[in-house]
């Protein structure tokens, strides 16, 4: 048994997937296999369930996988305690984001954290609100960041934005306002591009409307989308209308290229949040991470610090 065969394995069973752990460690699938093969023959069991459409760990994968985890995180501690020691801090990391944080939120602080560790690598990956906490669990991905909050009891939520959702419509189409503000029954008479299920503003959307006197299943839907971006554009077309994230239209609506508004008498706020497995044992790099990023929004509570010193 080797560091490699270990790293294999680890991506074989996070991924379910000899061909998607090929890509990931810039492997050919073949030589995946045979490190899964060599290191089942070294332990002379079976680690691997082939026998479905998806991977699965047998009992004797599960335990080697935990020992796996720890023994990679120690190799890629060693590496980063001598890399420190002699004044370089490198390493990679990965994070998970939903639409809006991707595109308005994180290249901020990016900007900041990669001028302060220049070597430090990351991947970025897109998903659904809803589908961010399955890739944590799995740990595919360490940290994330989401528009809406689903409590369970291994993910920790570190409220960091505030953010409010607006109504938008072309800018051929002015709404009778007070101030900004209209009517919530005016709703009615426009016709609407949404958001596809899972989106984090989509369910904030559905949970304001549906206390409303105007539920979302009285609203007129002509298109449901996947992306923030897209349906910007399509309202900008005078497809419909919608309601989007504030931060992502606030400098069009000042040029003029839209119209924006706020609802009476109801709030369409929401927060982002970091996430992160109250179970995962960071990287030095991932930890270095986390702490720069509860530095740099000022999160500050004593849950946090618990997570952050159990590593020390």
């Amino acid at each position: 048994m080797d560091i490699k065969q270990l790293e294999v394995f680890v991506a074989v069973a996070k991924y379910k997937s000899f061909s998607k752990a090929a890509r990931e460690l810039f492997l050919t699938q073949p030589t995946v296999s045979s490190h899964i093969q060599n290191l089942e023959n070294d332990m002379q069991c079976i680690l691997l369930n082939r026998n479905s459409k998806s991977i699965t760990l047998t009992d004797s994968g599960k335990v080697l996988y935990n020992h796996a985890i720890i023994i990679l995180n120690d190799c890629k501690k060693a590496i980063y305690d001598i890399k420190e020691y002699s004044g370089k801090i490198e390493g990679s990391l990965n994070l998970v984001c939903s639409s809006i944080p991707e595109a308005f939120i994180i290249p901020n602080f990016l900007e900041k954290f990669c001028k302060k560790y220049p070597n430090i690598t990351l991947t970025i990956d897109h998903c659904d609100s809803n589908l961010v906490v399955p890739e944590i669990l799995s740990e595919r991905v360490t940290f994330g960041i989401v528009g809406s909050k689903k409590k369970h009891p291994h993910i920790k939520y570190s409220e960091f934005v505030h953010d409010e959702l607006v109504l938008i419509c072309p800018k051929s189409l002015e709404l009778p306002n007070e101030n900004g503000y209209i009517d919530i029954h005016k709703l009615k008479d426009l016709s609407f591009i949404m958001r596809k299920d899972g989106s984090g503003t989509r369910n904030v959307i559905v949970k304001a409307l549906n206390s409303s006197p105007v539920p979302l299943s009285q609203l007129t839907t002509r298109a449901n989308v996947e992306s923030n971006s897209a349906v910007i554009e399509m309202v900008k077309k005078g497809i419909g209308c919608s309601f989007v994230s504030f931060i992502s239209i606030e400098e069009m609506a000042k040029r003029g290229e839209i119209n924006a508004y706020r609802i009476k008498d109801y709030s369409f706020e929401r927060n982002f949040y970091f996430i992160h497995s109250r179970k995962k044992i960071f990287t030095p790099t991932e930890k270095k991470f986390l702490e720069f990023f509860v530095d740099y929004y000022d999160i500050r509570d004593e849950e946090e610090d618990k997570v952050i010193n159990s590593n020390d």
